[in-house]
């Protein structure tokens, strides 16, 4: 494969257009047919009503949707049908998860603006447009000192920003890092009033370039005040900052150490009073310490109070996959980095646990309460540049779910998803890691831009697991036994209620998000050669 293609690819820049039979119609977005009718009236003044807010459901990050959250049981998921269907107008990727709270659905587009819909009926309340795409998930939260909620989100150019979730309209934004390469994608994590908001950079592929003096950036957390959006504190992953190291063959500059961006939500542990974050390769030499690590910081002042490497020695850019290798570090590593949140879950004999998948293939458990001991450790996929285990796991209080990528390529040089890599559902037991259940890759058959890789973050009911794959379908699955209860295949053309041609596509990234006897979904993920597409999708339980 070709390096421009390569970082093309990963920074977004590759203008992936929808499939040919789709025709691409991009009316306004708010044209009368998908504007609400009425006014919007009985926002809650608290948030305790069925809700999905955020990335993980809740500050633990569980992706486990309680039952009476989520009103439905695994007896009615068999009866998910399509109630409707949302296009986004002139983008091929819709890749943000949504968020429910209070009868609104608020959802990043793909098209530079971000949606606030009616739950129920998909008719549009208000859209916000903003300086960049946004992929994160959305908190919703009170405003300090008033009656009102906002939304708080980032975007691809690095700006936090605070919405009025009643009204649409700017509250504050706020730039977090100034590195030209630094975005947000992993959701800001809203708690007690302060917004903490994740740093993560496409300069492991822009920093591929030989003339580029790699590496100089480093993920951070910076955590906000919500009301108005100053900054409380910024504490970066590497403590030391980028310093000249040598010259590659054509004579550019090298720095490190760099790299160690967070792709995912932080983790709140009100009992420890830390966030907790996970985080990606070393750009460059010398490798951190502190890269492809569970870090804790205290949530008051963002001094680090400690983190555990699991794969030590990762220096890795998307370069190093190519021809030309100028920056690819000396005995680079395997980019086994982190892309999901570690979740804190409580089991029900006291223990306090932090599970994480990683791309390479192995679930971790550690201890929070002993500065991130290691529990155990399980493989359970082969592991790669694009995974081993992706965007999200869920928990409950005895099993972590997870699902596995192992996405391949041809060996044809085409970027052609291999029909017969990748894939697996896995239940591992949390006292022990030991895996419980296991569902087996779904073979594409003679599916075309077909792979059976499960990179999408998962989602968890009471006795079902969700799982959306490369290929385009979502499947739910019983926890007790593997069976299959239902599934759909959103890689196809769609009516929607605002008018806009859309079709489905790629499952990756974001997972679904079940509220109230409904679940809503993106679909279409045209990056690694996925199929793209522009729609939001919602799923209601009808009667038998």
């Amino acid at each position: 494969m070709r390096r421009r293609d390569i970082i093309a690819i990963v920074t977004g820049i590759a203008a992936l257009p929808l499939a040919a039979h789709a025709q691409q119609q991009t009316p306004p977005a708010s044209t009368d047919i998908s504007k609400c009718a009425h006014n919007l009236d009985g926002f809650p003044r608290r948030l305790d009503g069925p809700r999905w807010n955020g990335w993980g459901v809740d500050i633990n990050n569980s992706r486990f949707q309680p039952a009476a959250m989520a009103g439905m049981t695994p007896e009615q998921v068999p009866r998910l049908q399509l109630k409707w269907a949302f296009g986004f107008p002139g983008a091929s990727a819709a890749n943000a998860q949504p968020t429910i709270v209070g009868g609104l659905l608020f959802v990043g587009g793909g098209d530079r603006k971000v949606y606030a819909l009616d739950a129920r009926s998909g008719c549009i309340r208000w859209t916000f447009a903003t300086e960049a795409m946004v992929r994160t998930a959305i908190s919703v939260g009170p405003i300090s000192g008033t009656d009102q909620f906002a939304v708080f989100f980032g975007d691809v150019r690095a700006s936090a920003y605070a919405v009025n979730a009643t009204t649409g309209a700017l509250m504050w934004k706020t730039k977090v890092e100034d590195h030209p390469a630094a975005r947000i994608v992993g959701a800001p994590t809203l708690y007690s009033g302060v917004l903490y908001v994740p740093v993560s950079s496409f300069e492991e592929a822009t920093g591929s370039k030989a003339s580029y003096q790699c590496c100089t950036f480093r993920g951070s957390v910076v955590a906000l005040d919500s009301r108005t959006g100053r900054q409380v504190w910024k504490a970066y992953t590497i403590p030391e900052a980028p310093r000249p190291t040598k010259q590659n063959v054509i004579g550019t500059q090298l720095y490190g150490p760099a790299g160690a961006a967070i792709w995912s939500a932080p983790t709140i542990d009100v009992q420890r009073h830390a966030v907790y974050v996970a985080t990606g390769n070393s750009y460059s030499n010398p490798p951190a310490e502190t890269s492809d690590a569970i870090l804790a910081f205290d949530l008051a002042t963002g001094r680090m109070l400690w983190h555990r490497q699991v794969t030590a020695k990762d220096s890795y850019v998307v370069g190093c996959l190519g021809a030309d290798q100028s920056n690819c570090p000396e005995d680079h590593g395997p980019d086994s980095d982190f892309g999901q949140s570690p979740i804190l879950v409580s089991l029900r004999n006291g223990q306090r646990v932090l599970v994480v998948g990683q791309k390479s293939g192995v679930v971790h458990a550690l201890d929070p309460d002993q500065e991130g001991k290691i529990l155990w450790q399980t493989p359970v996929g082969k592991g790669g540049p694009l995974g081993g285990i992706m965007w999200g796991s869920a928990a409950d209080q005895e099993r972590v779910y997870v699902a596995n990528s192992d996405l391949r390529f041809l060996p044809d040089g085409t970027m052609s998803l291999d029909p017969t890599a990748g894939g697996g559902l896995f239940a591992l037991d949390l006292a022990t890691g030991k895996v419980s259940m296991q569902v087996p890759p779904v073979p594409c058959g003679d599916r075309s831009q077909c792979s059976p890789a499960l990179s999408a973050a998962v989602t968890a009911i009471p006795g079902v697991i969700f799982s959306g794959e490369v290929s385009g379908y979502l499947r739910a699955f019983a926890t007790a036994d593997a069976r299959l209860l239902w599934e759909v295949d959103t890689a196809r053309d769609y009516a929607t209620v605002n008018g806009v041609s859309a079709h489905g596509g790629a499952m990756d990234g974001p997972g679904p998000t079940i509220v109230d006897g409904m679940l809503y979904v993106a679909s279409g993920y045209a990056q690694w050669s996925g199929l793209p597409g522009n729609v939001l999708l919602a799923f209601e339980v009808r009667n038998p």
